[in-house]
């Protein structure tokens, strides 16, 4: 099987699978960590391989939150939080990435399979601001937060944004990338008036620091329904955005045209990779291909692959998709 940069299937938890073990053992293990993604690229040679498997937990457990172990496949959860409120966001300090959490393992993965596959690109990911200040004081009380005191909230996002902007320099330095994952700032989670208000602030320091440490624009996940705040993110000057599986894909592509520098992932409907067979998951790349014709910086993915994804249909997907892409 050739490298595939058009066909990006999306590979977190789905590495454990492929290695038999359990998404809560990989996460914190480095060496089950690269097993894992290695047998992930084997398997399907594609690219990023991003160097994760709850993506959105690390910065909170480096913070002080508290991770379980949920059972069976299920990713590794926060049982308990690192700050009682919002206010106490703003007193936190930087975590060390050499030393904190789960950090010294991420980064000790990224660099190995860095070192494999020579070839691929491998991302560190990174959390947005309101995806890590969720993670540290719960989802409410987040959201209560926006509603009752936006500028504290803004002002705490603005703070963790700056730490993650120190992240960023540091993966840099070590000759790795990043990815930025933020998808609990969409709507309808969070309303578009307050994305801009509270969040945009915050990714803007953080896109701002990537374009100065690194001479590359961020490249920026954010799921759901995000064709209401896509002129936002357009106006961070992306490197990469992704068209979610959840929102208006039509819609959200037709605003892409008048910005052909930006790369765009097109993302699938994961569901349709957890069957052997799947007649429906033809169907779903058929509908990708007729999003992406036309448009020369893009590339189709799978959204977050299950756990338990049939490896046989994610290929045979990618062979239909390689084989159809005009």
């Amino acid at each position: 099987m050739i490298r595939s940069t058009f066909f990006v299937p999306v590979v977190y938890e789905h590495a454990a699978q492929l290695i038999g073990k359990r998404p809560w053992e990989v996460s914190r293990d480095e060496d089950l960590l690269v097993a894992g993604h290695s047998a992930a690229y084997q398997a399907y040679h594609h690219t990023p391989i991003v160097a994760g498997i709850d993506v959105y937990n690390v910065e909170a457990e480096a913070y002080g939150s508290v991770l379980g172990d949920a059972g069976g496949i299920a990713i590794p959860a926060v049982e308990r939080h690192a700050c009682s409120e919002v206010g106490e966001i703003v007193d936190l300090k930087a975590p060390d990435l050499a030393a904190h959490g789960r950090w010294p393992v991420i980064l000790g993965a990224a660099r190995r399979l860095k070192e494999r596959f020579s070839d691929a690109q491998v991302c560190v990911p990174l959390s947005g601001p309101f995806s890590i200040a969720s993670n540290l004081v719960g989802f409410e009380e987040l959201l209560f937060g926006v509603l009752e005191d936006p500028a504290l909230v803004r002002e705490a996002l603005v703070h963790l944004a700056r730490h993650q902007a120190s992240a960023i320099r540091e993966i840099h330095r070590l000759g790795l990338e990043c990815i930025v994952f933020e998808s609990a700032a969409t709507p309808p989670l969070l309303s578009p008036a307050s994305f801009r208000e509270v969040e945009l602030p915050a990714l803007r320091v953080m896109a701002t620091d990537h374009a100065v440490a690194t001479g590359e624009d961020l490249a920026l996940v954010i799921g759901g329904n995000t064709v209401p705040i896509l002129p936002d993110l357009i106006d961070l000057h992306p490197g990469m955005l992704i068209c979610p599986s959840e929102t208006d894909r039509s819609r959200f592509m037709e605003l892409m045209r008048s910005h052909p520098g930006i790369m765009v992932r097109i993302n699938m409907s994961p569901g349709v990779f957890a069957l052997a067979g799947n007649a429906g998951a033809e169907a779903e790349a058929d509908t990708a291909l007729a999003l992406a014709a036309g448009r020369d910086r893009v590339c189709i993915g799978t959204g977050v692959l299950p756990y338990d994804a049939d490896p046989a249909t994610v290929v045979r997907i990618q062979e239909y998709v390689e084989r159809h892409r005009r």
